[in-house]
């Protein structure tokens, strides 16, 4: 499972909720372009920036490695 999954699934929940990369990286305490870099698969998310994107969308974090996993299987992302 690569980091595109993690971004791909970031992407359409930060969407699906409204917000722009600007504001969700001000809900996690991280830096905008590092939101962006995560989302085109570019950085690799530690556990921690999972829990803290997690929360910040309103989202468990085992949901959000979920939805990853189905996108994989699904063959949405390599």
């Amino acid at each position: 499972m690569g980091e595109r999954t993690f971004g791909e699934v970031m992407r359409e929940l930060r969407k699906g909720k409204g917000l722009s990369q600007e504001e969700l990286a001000f809900r996690c305490g991280l830096d905008r372009t590092y939101i962006s870099l995560l989302e085109r698969g570019l950085r690799v998310p530690t556990i921690v920036t999972l829990f803290k994107v997690s929360e910040a969308l309103g989202i468990r974090p085992e949901e959000f490695v979920a939805r990853m996993n189905v996108s994989y299987q699904n063959g949405e992302s390599g």
